[in-house]
């Protein structure tokens, strides 16, 4: 296949589709916040041990490399940056506890983190209950900001990436017939999963499902393997989906897969393996591939120079949601009014995009989607939904 690579980003807004279905909403906090002194005080919690691990981590090295940039260049709004980091260890109790820690005890002006829709959603009361806003780097499910006035995020959601993926994979792969295998445990996954069946345009001849933790995927595959189908449609996150693929690839199964910002980590490939993984597409915000900013080009080269590798997109979502904090920090005293400056960011530049926030707290921003073979970038291209 030959390589392409977009020329240009696709804006996009961000639009929460779903209805939110109880979720604790922190519209009504009275709260005055924490006050912020001399210091900016910043919460990191990240799932740096656990099930997703490769996302948090990544996310905490990308979130410290800019809060050392900030502080080398005089600091947020003249205040040196303090962070406060703990590990959530990819659990969504933990995730909640260690909020009340940082807002409480710590008394943080605003958090980062953590990764995960589920993690996300369980620690926003607490963070919201402070008066203390929340940004997530990668958090994607349609109404996790529904009525949270503390909560805001770097990435595009769900729904949209179920919408691009049946239009590239209808429209650029010319699949009219796919499989849809999903994780039907994770909101996630089922979000993208709906999202793409209301869509796409063609016939899905099949739908399976897996679970979280799942390692033996032989049998749904047996099923699939001998049905008339042009690409296997796969939502979830890499844990599974890169053993999918090398049971499927295993199986003699070769038509392409496709699959959202989950399968957006070196540890996907290495599940899958190299060799299997071919003719593999999925959603990303940000690669090192192709057409670059000047500022993304130096998040790259100063991410290479710090820890030794290649930063994946959650290392850049979690980087830009820092800075999102530092500007919003700007001539505020306390964290409400962090809080009320994060909702008015507009045209912020970050190395995922130029960002600016809608009513929902969410950005309108950039996407692509990312091809591999033999586990390596052979395209980057923009979608339109």
């Amino acid at each position: 296949m030959k390589k392409k690579f977009a020329l240009s980003f696709l804006t996009i807004a961000s639009v929460a589709l779903l209805a939110a279905c109880g979720e604790v909403s922190t519209s009504g906090s009275n709260t005055t916040g924490n006050e912020i002194g001399k210091e900016l005080k910043i919460g990191f919690n990240f799932e740096k041990t656990g099930e997703v691990a490769a996302y948090g981590s990544a996310e905490q090295k990308g979130a410290q490399l800019a809060v050392d940039e900030i502080n080398a260049n005089g600091g947020a709004d003249g205040k040196k940056i303090v962070v406060t980091d703990k590990d959530n260890k990819s659990e969504t109790a933990e995730a909640a506890t260690i909020t009340t820690n940082l807002v409480t005890q710590s008394k943080v002006n605003a958090l980062v983190g953590p990764a995960t829709s589920g993690a996300t959603a369980a620690a926003v009361a607490n963070a919201g209950k402070a008066g203390v806003p929340l940004v997530t780097p990668s958090a994607t499910q349609d109404n996790l900001t529904k009525g949270q006035d503390y909560l805001f995020r770097a990435t595009f959601i769900d729904s949209f990436q179920g919408q691009i993926i049946a239009k590239y994979t209808m429209d650029n792969l010319k699949a009219k017939k796919v499989v849809l295998y999903y994780d039907n445990s994770s909101d996630y996954a089922k979000g993208i999963a709906e999202a793409f069946k209301k869509s796409y345009k063609g016939e899905i001849v099949a739908t399976e499902t897996f679970q979280s933790k799942d390692t033996d995927f032989q049998a749904a595959l047996t099923k699939i393997k001998d049905k008339d189908f042009d690409a296997i449609v796969l939502p979830g996150y890499y844990t599974e989906t890169g053993k999918i693929v090398n049971q499927a690839r295993g199986m003699g199964i070769k038509q392409p897969i496709i699959g959202g910002d989950g399968f957006s980590d070196a540890k996907f490939v290495e599940q899958a393996t190299p060799a299997a993984a071919t003719d593999i597409y999925y959603v990303a915000g940000f690669s090192t591939e192709g057409e670059m900013t000047d500022k993304a080009k130096k998040f790259v080269e100063a991410y290479k120079a710090k820890y030794n590798e290649e930063p994946s997109m959650f290392a850049a979502l979690a980087y830009d949601s820092v800075y999102m904090v530092a500007e919003a920090s700007k001539g505020a005293k306390n964290s409400v009014e962090l809080k009320d400056n994060l909702a008015k960011l507009k045209d912020l530049e970050g190395v995922t995009g130029t960002m600016s926030i809608d009513k929902d707290h969410n950005p309108v921003k950039s996407a692509l989607m990312i091809g591999l073979k033999d586990g390596k970038v052979e395209s980057v291209e923009s979608v339109k939904p």
